[in-house]
């Protein structure tokens, strides 16, 4: 497996120190990683901002430090709108054609895909349709661009193992694949082991953090007590020191036949706040737990 890092990490989206592309990419080399997932949005790589004169300088950035960019992450939701006239699903699949585009210009053979939340009033059905019908359009218009979507078990619709292999059936293109990550089968209870065995074969990428469980209460004073009355929340922290068992993940993921990028992302607060120096340390602690245990 090729280790990326993710740019999300050094975004800024919660309070971290932020990093423009070039140093992103200067900084990942540093650290010792093979290769970089750069987030299709501002900060870093915006449809809307990036030209011929911008990717040429991500290029050389590239180019510089011996480094590749394996993906492109988008930031997608296929759930409908309150308004039924808005072309949400033409809109989010002209930007999915954007992201494809700059990929091939930096190289890059695969861009990430999320599926739809799910809300109150929407029928089921319509809106797996509706899925389906995007993410073929997406994947015939990438195509043309020689890039692979990888569909991320993240949002609600396909989050569940079963359920996202159901879609990959229906969307039948051979340019859609997954971007298959722990944290979500681990926080809703299913086998590491053997859903990243049964994935793995599915999979061009998988996107890795590590949490723990901080649970909480509700105080009733009628009774001197708490209520277990709210889910976990969920806090980053240092690889292999949460609670996800990434050793029974990456062996079901390589007994599957997964040769593909395994990404490091800081997607959230982190133990220890957003400076550079701790940001550095976790993104280093992720290359040295992979290389001594995968």
């Amino acid at each position: 497996m090729k280790l990326g890092l993710f740019s999300v990490s050094y975004a800024g989206y919660w309070g971290q120190q932020q990093l423009d592309v070039s140093s992103f990419i200067a900084k990942a080399a540093e650290l010792g990683f093979d290769t970089v997932m750069l987030a299709g949005k501002r900060p870093h790589l915006s449809p809307l901002d990036v030209d011929a004169e911008f990717i040429a300088s991500v290029r050389a950035a590239l180019d510089k430090h011996n480094m590749s960019c394996g993906v492109i992450a988008g930031y997608t939701d296929l759930s409908p709108p309150a308004a039924a006239e808005v072309p949400y699903l033409e809109m989010q699949i002209s930007y999915v054609e954007s992201l494809a585009h700059m990929a091939d210009a930096l190289g890059a053979r695969v861009v990430r895909v999320f599926t739809a939340y799910e809300h109150g009033g929407h029928n089921f059905h319509a809106v797996w349709k509706g899925v389906v019908h995007a993410l073929r359009e997406m994947c015939d218009r990438a195509a043309a661009h020689r890039v692979t979507l990888a569909v991320q078990n993240h949002h609600d619709l396909g989050v569940h193992s079963d359920v996202l292999l159901e879609l990959l059936h229906d969307v039948d293109r051979p340019n859609c694949r997954l971007g298959y990550d722990a944290w979500s089968p681990a926080l809703r209870g299913e086998d590491l082991y053997e859903c990243a065995r049964k994935m793995a074969s599915h999979a061009v990428i998988t996107t890795n953090a590590d949490y723990i469980r901080l649970p909480r209460f509700h105080y009733r004073p009628q009774l001197i007590n708490y209520e277990r009355a709210l889910p976990d929340t969920v806090r980053a922290v240092k690889f292999g020191d949460g609670f996800i068992d990434y050793p029974a993940f990456f062996r079901g993921l390589k007994d599957g036949g997964f040769d593909g990028i395994a990404n490091y992302e800081m997607c959230s607060p982190i133990r220890g706040g957003g400076s550079i120096d701790n940001l550095d340390a976790y993104s280093a602690h992720y290359v040295q737990w992979m290389r001594a245990h995968t």
